[in-house]
Parts: structure tokens; C-alpha cells; sequence
């Protein structure tokens, strides 16, 4: 892993004692304050560029990106206290060395002395003070060669998509394969069927009856139930990427990297290879760039021996589309929610995907129960 330059400590900023919380940590929108001044970056001299993500504070400064985690609490993660998110940082840099080697850098100390705040190298922390956060310091990656960027201007090609199909062979060639009950596999399709109706049966969706697209996918995992099983006792599940879409990945020299591997849940991680390159598909295709994610998946389905049960995409891909669909819908359930008009619209477009899926899914189980039926009555 590439080392940071050696840290100087910043130009001080004050902490206003009369608003440090109970255990005298600087509050977060102090630290916040912090880190958008020219103060903080003393070798850049101009305040940083900033953007903010459901999780995390984001700092561009020159070649560096640095993020911040939000002291946030959701269902399935807590980032309240200093002790999670040191931790969640160290598990992105772990995790992010597999498919983006050489621009997860280290960590990044924010420490305060004496009412004054500075941001210090992990490396170079034997100055007086204590931490009271934790950044991930990342190389910046230019903008143009971002996937997204590129399918946009027509510079995508059959080498650069193969490129990426190698990359990602050799990723899941060397991931850890997991040994997961096959019946616990299933049943984590159902409880996010569980979470995905809780979601969508109250919002305000722009989708006629997506009730009814819950329960036809209720229907579909049951039926292909037994392919899911076969999966999980084959071994097919591995410590993946977790969250593989176009906009993680930058098509560089000399090979792709993919970024933003989901650092927060172990258990997200863990699933069949074909599960998220059909969700990277699935965010193709939304994109207009469909045949992008089907090549990915033929290369990698022929490198990897994998001979894919018709049914299989289909499935992962319906699934993964309500997934996406209540997601879109539970920003509306934040207490501030950012640009709220996007989200009903957002998950429109997922539940269309999710019910050509499913069609497709109903069509196979209708062919296999023709042929099915046809045999039994051959003499």
C-alpha cells in the first residue's frame, strides 16, 4: 500500500467548549467545519471541493480525496461511536487493496490538543492530543475515466469490458469461499423480501400496485428455491465486492480498478459472484449500456466454468432490482432527506426492471412444468 506524505499539523481551529458533547470530543459539525477550511489543508492553501453521501463526508484536496464517516446510526449499521468507525475505515482499506491496489492509501488521524483541531498521518501520531476521528485517505481518480463517463462519450470497447471481466475472474478466483448453510442462503432472500414490503407497501412509489410485484416475486423464490440451495452447496458463494456498479469502476492503465467495496457488513459481502455481476448488469442496463453487463457475465461464466441454470440471472436480477427499489424509497424516511423528489422516481425504474425479471422467471417455470407434464405423459 502506497504511503501518505508525512502530515504537518494545520493551522489550528477553534473548538467552542461551551458545545463539546459529554466526553469533551469537538461535536461533529465542529470537525466538519474544520475539515471544509483552507486551515486544514495547509499545503493546498484553498478550501477543499466537498461532497456529501448517505454515510460519509467526502474532501477533495489536489491528489487526495479524504472521507469522513457520519456518526450516523441506520438498521444496519452504527457508526455512533469513535471505536466503529476506526474500524469501519481500516475494513475499507483492507477491503478496497483487492480491486483498487494503490489508491486506498491509510488513515488519516483528526486530533485535537488543546482546543485546537489538526489533521495528523497515522504514521506520525506521537505528537500531544488524541484522536477524536478517523479519515480514509485515497488517491484521486480523474473524473474522464470513470465507466459511467466513458459509456456516455462511446469510449467503451470490447478490450476495455473484457479487461474488466479479467479482473474480476482473477478477484473471485482468489476470494474466500464460504461455507454457508444452503437453507440460510435462502432465507436471506426471504427477510430482504420481508424488509423490501415494509418499505414499499407505505411509500408513496410511482408504481401501480408494487404489492403485487413483491408477491409475484414471493412466488418466483419460492419455486426456484431449489437452484438457490444447489448454489450454496456447490460452495458458489464467496466474500465478494458487495456493491459492484458502473460508477465504482475507473477503467485505468494498466487494468481496471473497482472501488467502494461495501466495508460496513460482512454479511452483504457474502454471496454468489453471479448475484452482483447481475446487479452490475442491472445498473447497466439502466444506464442504456446493456450490453456491457451481458458480455461481463458471458467472459466471466466461461472463465470460471460456471454453467448458469437459466433461471439463475433472472432471479438475482429481480431480487436485486426491489432491493434497489427500497432503498430508493427508504431516503424518504431520513429526518432530512436529500433531493426527495428523486427517490419515488428512482424506484419506478427499479420496480419496471424487477417486473421484467420476474416475467421472464414465470415464463421458465411455465416451460418447465409443460415439459414436466409432457414427460409424465410419454408411455
Amino acid at each position: 500500500m502506497q504511503r501518505l506524505p508525512r502530515e504537518h499539523p494545520a493551522e489550528a481551529v477553534d473548538v467552542p467548549r461551551e458545545t463539546l458533547p459529554f466526553d469533551g470530543a469537538p461535536p461533529f459539525e465542529t470537525r466538519l467545519r474544520f475539515l471544509r477550511s483552507a486551515a486544514a489543508h495547509a499545503s493546498l492553501g484553498a478550501p477543499p471541493e466537498e461532497l456529501e453521501t448517505h454515510m460519509s463526508w467526502l474532501f477533495f484536496v489536489g491528489e487526495r480525496v479524504l472521507k469522513l464517516k457520519k456518526p450516523v446510526h441506520f438498521a444496519y449499521l452504527d457508526f455512533t461511536t469513535l471505536a466503529a468507525r476506526e474500524h469501519d475505515c481500516r475494513e475499507e482499506l483492507r477491503l478496497n487493496a483487492r480491486l483498487a491496489p494503490g489508491v486506498y492509501l491509510g488513515l488519516i488521524a483528526l486530533r485535537e490538543h488543546q482546543g485546537h483541531l489538526a489533521l495528523v498521518d497515522e504514521a506520525h501520531l506521537s505528537a500531544p492530543g488524541r484522536t477524536v476521528d478517523w479519515l480514509v485517505a485515497m488517491r484521486r481518480l480523474p473524473h474522464e475515466r470513470s465507466l459511467p463517463v466513458l459509456l456516455a462519450d462511446h469510449a467503451v470497447g470490447v478490450a476495455e469490458v473484457d479487461a474488466l471481466a479479467d479482473r474480476l475472474v482473477g478477484f473471485y478466483r482468489r476470494a474466500l469461499t464460504l461455507r454457508i448453510e444452503p437453507h440460510a442462503y435462502v432465507e436471506r432472500f426471504r427477510e430482504d423480501q420481508r424488509l423490501n414490503r415494509q418499505v414499499l407497501a407505505t411509500a408513496a412509489v410511482r408504481w401501480p400496485q408494487p404489492l403485487s410485484v413483491l408477491d409475484r416475486h414471493d412466488a418466483m423464490l419460492e419455486r426456484w428455491a431449489p437452484m438457490l440451495l444447489e448454489r450454496a452447496r456447490h460452495r458458489r458463494i464467496v466474500e465478494g465486492h458487495g456493491d459492484l456498479r458502473p460508477e465504482h469502476v475507473w477503467l485505468m492503465p494498466p487494468a481496471p480498478l473497482v472501488i467502494d467495496a461495501l466495508e460496513f457488513s460482512a454479511p452483504l459481502r457474502q454471496l454468489d459472484p453471479f448475484d452482483e455481476l447481475a446487479y452490475f448488469a442491472l445498473e447497466c442496463a439502466l444506464i442504456g449500456a446493456a450490453w456491457v453487463g451481458d458480455r461481463l457475465i458471458v467472459r466471466c461464466a466461461a472463465a470460471l466454468g460456471d454453467t448458469l441454470p437459466p433461471a439463475l440471472l433472472p432471479l438475482y436480477t429481480a431480487h436485486r432490482a426491489l432491493i434497489r427499489a427500497r432503498l430508493a424509497m427508504a431516503h424518504l424516511q431520513d429526518a432530512h432527506p436529500r433531493t426527495p423528489e428523486r427517490w419515488p422516481q428512482q424506484a419506478a425504474r427499479y420496480l419496471e426492471r424487477a417486473l421484467a425479471a420476474i416475467e421472464l422467471l414465470e415464463a421458465l417455470a411455465h416451460a418447465n412444468s409443460f415439459t414436466t407434464a409432457r414427460r409424465s405423459c410419454s408411455p
